[in-house]
This record gives structure tokens, C-alpha cells and sequence, in this order.
């Protein structure tokens, strides 16, 4: 790496040293102002960058994060990050140059989320990269990568976050303890953290909400002091969640007042509040509970990030990136390819691809249709170029001459779309359209109002968590209504995580894909492009199946510990092809695959590796220990070389030790190696002994 941390830290501790106490203690709220005779200007540490320049006006909307997972593609990953950053900066390089530091336009992003998705009713799910740790870590080193750059500077300074142990409940995250044993602590929970912290060097580190084993995460000398800055030998900043110091006086009830939540965040790491109780720090510095050496320290380490950033050099090259290299053609082009690759086939009875040659009316019905917040997700930004499924569906229709109705079918999740109106109103309108077409595309689901942050904007209802697994009642009609009423059924779903949504001849899911998520269905519907996405996480058949949502122990959770049966499993995804692992060998850290595609569809194969060590500490079933795509043309075979987990032959123990097994099986496919945990047609992979 080429940036110069030595270098930036003693440029911080020399311009700290002028600061009087006051102006370092002013510094440490992430709304710093500016120190006018220093020549310091205000600076907002608050930006949103999860997929996307967010909270900010015009930029690119990629798909939300959990359909950047299910991409299983850490190059392009990295790609989408780099264009945001590129985003960042020419925003920033523009807005501070009319004098606008406000919040969201700042350089230091509070991204990627890389909390483990644990369980399917967390609201928040949809923010992360799913539920296994090794994928989670791979595409989060690669997130940050593209985030931060590989100049001389930082081209953003990326943020790993929420450190940890936190999926949920959101009703209850200012209060609750997430307790959790060191097993799994270590191989589920702080694995990703580990990986950002000392392979991707990322800059910052957000605690969570929530207390750990009895310590609030914004406060934790365990999670701060003695795993993230002396185990791991973490050097940038840590920032607390919004307001969660806060929470230690009034919710956690571990201090009795604000300095003393201030100077127990302080001492044990946390250099940046973002909130207002670092107003009391001068109070903790009054009342003895902290040195002024607390808070020389915190002031240093975020003007270190400072200065890797640039913001105090003249010789910045990100500074020269115009304000028109935001919202590009070309960035366009790369959020629809993102959105193509992310889509998930989980059901197709040989309905799709449509050919539009023998279709004349389609009708296209539901609340997700015509909806630009199944697009977006949460944390988003605003797009200028946003084609809804209903707009990308008519395009296409239009070049090729197919009738196209719409119907609203039903409201989101009211059960009338009118207040003077029975109830559901729109549903003869639905069913008429539907009998009046070839085929029927039913747009259902969700958006981030129904699933989402605690106290975030637009949550209807459930803190923002699920209650169930089920689409909303009103939607159930509509598509009870559509199943016997359509001749041919496509039922599209938009959501976050797991949901069990019966019928139809064709099933989609479709994440939140971002701005270009209509033109992206259009074309893997009618065969222009094929299907390669999978899924980062398991789909339950009822929550019934699963442990109380409080429980944090990883028994009976994922598909590394799951005991029942999916209703569609870690790793699945169709395509218009038939793919093949002939052969495979392991060199080193690496396998070297030969995959074949044996159908009529080009498309990318995605070989997924799995690994069972031989050892009683092992997880229920194989784990994911390398993935690769490769692009495969009908009939053609080529070789694909995966790289293989640090950690593949290594077990945890129950004291939270890695160590070492003495044997261990490979699996090379295309799922897991499981029949019941892959549903992927043939799953029979490559297996190799060691």
C-alpha cells in the first residue's frame, strides 16, 4: 500500500498539539467544527456509501448489498465500490467547493455492513452480504478495497461495521445483551471484522447498539481494546452507532450519567461519537474519569484519517475527479450489470425464457410493478435514471410488438388502495387483465418501509423487523386471485431476505436491484441475458423451523448448522443452461476446476468449494470455502482457478481457538454437496481427501 500512515499520524500529533482542550474535544462529534485560526475547516464524519453515494441527491443506485452477494463476483464487487468512491469524491470535490460540509458529504463512509444475517427476520438483513462468514469477509475486503483505492491517499475511507455480535431484535438493540459463547463468537461472528481489519486495513470500525455478553459495543474494552486494536492490531478510528453511547445511561443502565457513558466509551476506543454525549467529555475530564491524554488520543487518530484522506494536501489526486464523473453512462451500464447478475431463478417449470415471437398480451400486476422503493432498498441514494419493473417490462414490449396491461393488483400492504374503497379493490382489475394475457407477471414483495432499521424513515410496522415469512395478506389475495385467473404465472419477488411466496410456473427473486432493475428483468425473462445469481443466504419454509430470534447461539441457524430442510439452500440459483465440475485439483491454496456447460444457453457458472474437516468441532455441514464465476459460451469447457480460504483446515475450538484438523474433505460443485442442502439438479461434486 502507498499511503503512508507514519507519516499521516505525525502530521495529526503535530497539528493536535497546537489544538487548546477544547478545540480536541470539539473535534471527537461527528459534526467537528472548523478551528478557523488553525486553518481546519468544519468536516461532517456522517456519510452513506452501503450501495451507493447515499442521502445525497443524484448518484448511482446499484442493488442493495444483499444482492451485491449474491452476485458471488469479489471482482465486480470491487468495481461497484470503486464507482462509488469515484462518486464520492467528485461530489464532495463539487459540494466543498460552494462551501457545503454538511452530513452525507463528507469522505468517510460508514460502509459495508458485514453484521452476519443470522436470522430471516432482522429488518436489516438486506444491509449485509448474507449469512456465511467467509463470504461475507471476501466481499467485504473487496468492498473496502474499491472504497478506499490503492493511491497515495485515501480515495474514501471505508467503515466495517456493526462491531458486533448485532442482527436484531431491532425493538430492542438500545437495550439488549446479545449473549454468545466464544465458539461462536470467534468462527461466526468476529470472523468478517477479523478479515476487513487486516487484509482490506480498513480505516474505521462502528460499534454496534446492542451489549455484548454484558458490555455495551460502543463501550467494550473486550471487543475494542483487547481484540480490535491489541489482537488484531486495528490503527485507524473506531465511531460509535448513532446515539448508542448514549444508551449506556439510559437504556443499557451500565453508567449512571452522560460523562460517565462518555469517558467509558473514550477509555476503551471509541474516538468518535456520533450523537451528543462527547458534549459531557470536558464533565469526565472534570470528574476524573478520563485524561486529557483520552482525548489527545482520539483527536489524533481521526486527524490521522484526515490526512490519509488529503484534506490537508495540496497534491490529492482524487481532488482533480469533476463533479461530471458522477452519474455516468458508463456507471449506468455497470448498475444494470450488477443488477442482472444478482437476480436469483428459484423456480421455472420451462416458461422461461418467454419468446416473445409467441406471446402477444402480457399483464403485468402488483404493488412492486411500478415501485421505485423496490428498488432502492434503504441506505440509497437518489437515481436520475430509475426504470421500474412495470417501465422496463413495456420497453421491451413495445420493440416487439407485445400488448402490454397493468393493474396495481393491490396496495402494498393495506387491504384497499383508496380509503373509500372496499376492501381489496383492485382485485377484479387483476383478474381480468390476466385473463386476457398470454402471461402474467405478478411484482410482489416488499421495500425498505416494511423491512428496515428501528426508527429508520417509513417503517410501517414491526421496528422493522419480519414477523413471519410471508408476503403481506393483502398481496396473498392478489396472488391467490392471479393463480386462477393466469394462464401462465411469473411471480417476481422484491425483498431483503427469506420469504415463502407458493405458486406460479416461474419464480424470481429480485433483491432491491437498484436503478436499472426493469431493464435487468426484462432481459433475463425474455433469454437476452441468463441468470447467475445465487443466494447468500437460506430461505426457510416458516420461522417455526428456527430458534427464538433472541437466541445468538449458531445452533439450528444458517446452513452450516440448520437441522431441517430449506425451502431453497445457501448457494442455490437456476440458469437457462446445465453446468458440470468434470474435474478438479487442489494446488496449495488454490483448486483448479473444469467447468462445462452442457446446455443450449451461454451463462456463468458459479463453482462453489466446501470444505468438512474431520473433527467433532467442525459445523454441522460443510462450509464455503471458495467460490469462482467463469463465463461459458453453449457447449464449451474451461478451466477456473478458485482460491481457497486461509482458514479452510481449521476448526474452532470452544474456547474461541483456531486449530488446526488433521484431515479434511473438499467438495467442488455447483451447491452444496448435501442433496438436501442443494437442490442445485445433479449435485454431485468433485470430492478430494486431505
Amino acid at each position: 500500500m502507498m499511503r503512508d500512515r507514519t507519516e499521516a499520524s505525525r502530521k495529526a500529533r503535530e497539528l493536535v498539539s497546537r489544538m487548546t482542550l477544547e478545540e480536541k474535544a470539539s473535534q471527537l462529534k461527528y459534526d467537528a467544527p472548523a478551528i478557523d485560526r488553525l486553518g481546519i475547516p468544519a468536516y461532517n464524519w456522517w456519510n452513506e456509501a452501503l450501495h451507493g453515494v447515499a442521502r445525497a441527491g443524484t448518484a448511482t443506485v446499484f442493488p442493495q448489498a444483499i444482492g451485491l452477494a449474491a452476485m458471488f463476483d469479489e471482482d465486480l464487487q470491487e468495481k461497484i465500490a470503486s464507482v462509488i468512491s469515484d462518486e464520492a469524491r467528485a461530489k464532495y470535490n463539487g459540494q466543498s467547493s460552494h462551501g457545503d460540509r454538511d452530513i452525507y458529504k463528507g469522505l468517510t463512509v460508514w460502509s459495508p455492513n458485514i453484521n452476519i444475517f443470522r436470522d430471516p427476520r432482522w429488518g436489516r438483513g438486506h444491509e449485509t452480504y448474507g449469512e456465511d462468514p467467509y463470504l461475507t469477509g471476501r466481499l467485504g475486503v473487496r468492498f473496502i478495497r474499491g472504497l478506499q483505492g490503492n493511491g497515495k491517499y485515501l480515495k474514501t475511507a471505508a467503515c466495517s461495521k456493526h462491531f458486533a455480535v448485532h442482527s436484531g431484535p431491532e425493538s430492542l438493540r438500545h437495550q439488549f445483551d446479545a449473549r454468545v459463547n466464544q465458539k461462536d463468537l470467534n468462527e461466526t461472528y468476529l470472523s468478517a471484522f477479523k478479515i476487513t481489519v487486516q487484509e482490506a486495513e480498513v480505516e474505521s470500525v462502528m460499534g454496534a447498539y446492542n451489549r455484548v455478553n454484558g458490555e455495551p459495543a460502543c463501550g467494550s474494552e473486550t471487543l475494542l481494546k483487547k481484540t480490535l486494536r491489541e489482537k488484531w492490531g486495528f490503527k485507524g478510528h473506531v465511531v460509535s452507532d448513532c446515539w448508542a453511547i448514549r444508551d449506556f445511561h439510559v437504556n443499557h443502565k451500565v453508567t449512571a450519567t452522560a460523562p460517565e457513558s462518555a469517558a467509558l466509551a473514550i477509555k476503551n476506543g471509541c474516538d468518535l461519537n456520533c450523537g451528543n454525549t462527547y458534549l459531557h467529555i470536558l464533565e469526565a475530564l472534570q470528574e476524573g474519569l478520563i485524561t486529557e491524554e483520552d482525548i489527545t488520543t482520539a483527536c489524533e487518530r481521526l486527524f490521522t484519517t484526515r490526512f490519509l484522506l488529503g484534506l490537508f494536501a495540496d497534491d490529492c489526486e482524487y481532488d482533480r475527479i469533476p463533479v461530471t464523473d458522477n452519474d455516468t453512462d458508463e456507471h449506468a451500464a455497470l448498475a444494470l450489470e450488477a443488477a442482472e447478475k444478482s437476480m436469483v431463478l428459484l423456480e421455472n417449470d420451462g416458461i422461461l425464457p418467454l419468446n416473445p415471437e409467441y406471446i402477444r398480451t402480457i399483464a403485468v400486476i402488483g404493488p412492486n410493478a411500478d415501485s421505485i422503493p423496490a428498488l432502492e432498498g434503504n441506505y440509497n441514494g437518489t437515481s436520475s435514471r430509475y426504470v421500474t419493473f412495470l417501465e422496463g417490462l413495456r420497453r421491451y414490449c413495445e420493440k416487439h410488438g407485445i400488448r402490454l396491461l397493468y393493474s396495481l393488483g393491490c396496495h402494498l400492504f393495506k387491504d384497499r388502495t383508496s380509503g373509500l374503497s372496499q376492501a381489496d379493490d383492485r382485485l377484479a382489475e387483476a383478474a381480468m387483465y390476466a385473463e386476457a394475457a398470454d402471461v402474467t407477471i405478478a411484482c410482489l414483495g416488499l421495500d425498505a418501509g416494511l423491512e428496515g432499521e428501528e426508527g429508520d424513515t417509513g417503517n410501517e410496522y414491526f421496528s422493522g423487523d419480519k414477523k413471519d415469512l410471508l408476503i403481506p395478506e393483502t398481496q396473498r389475495h392478489l396472488l391467490d386471485t392471479l393463480q386462477r385467473s393466469a394462464r401462465k404465472l411469473i411471480t417476481v419477488i422484491s425483498a431483503g431476505s427469506s420469504l415463502n411466496v407458493p405458486g406460479g410456473n416461474a419464480k424470481v427473486f429480485t433483491w432491491y436491484p437498484g436503478q436499472a432493475g426493469g431493464t435487468a428483468l426484462a432481459e433475463l425473462l425474455f433469454g437476452e441475458k441468463n441468470f447467475s445469481g445465487h443466494l447468500p443466504l437460506t430461505f426457510y419454509t416458516d420461522i417455526s423451523d428456527l430458534p427464538d430470534f433472541e437466541d445468538y447461539s449458531m445452533a439450528n441457524r444458517t446452513y452450516r448448522y440448520f437441522t431441517g430442510k430449506p425451502l431453497y439452500p445457501f448457494g442455490y440459483g437456476l440458469s437457462y443452461t446445465d453446468y458440470s465440475v468434470t474435474k478438479a485439483d487442489e494446488a496449495g491454496n488454490e483448486i483448479r476446476a473444469e467447468v462445462s456447460n452442457n446446455g443450449s444457453y451461454a451463462g456463468d457458472a458459479l463453482v462453489q468449494v466446501y470444505v468438512a474437516c474431520d473433527s467433532p468441532l467442525a459445523p454441522l455441514h460443510p462450509r464455503l470455502c471458495g467460490f469462482g464465476k467463469v463465463s461459458l459460451q453453449a457447449g464449451e469447457t474451461k478451466s477456473v482457478s478458485i482460491r481457497l480460504d486461509s482458514l479452510t483446515n481449521t476448526v474452532v475450538n470452544e474456547q474461541g481457538d483456531r486449530i488446526t484438523a488433521d484431515h479434511y474433505t473438499l467438495y467442488i460443485g455447483l451447491g452444496q454437496p448435501d442433496p438436501d442442502q442443494s437442490f442445485n439438479g445433479d449435485c454431485s461434486p468433485v470430492i478430494i481427501h486431505r
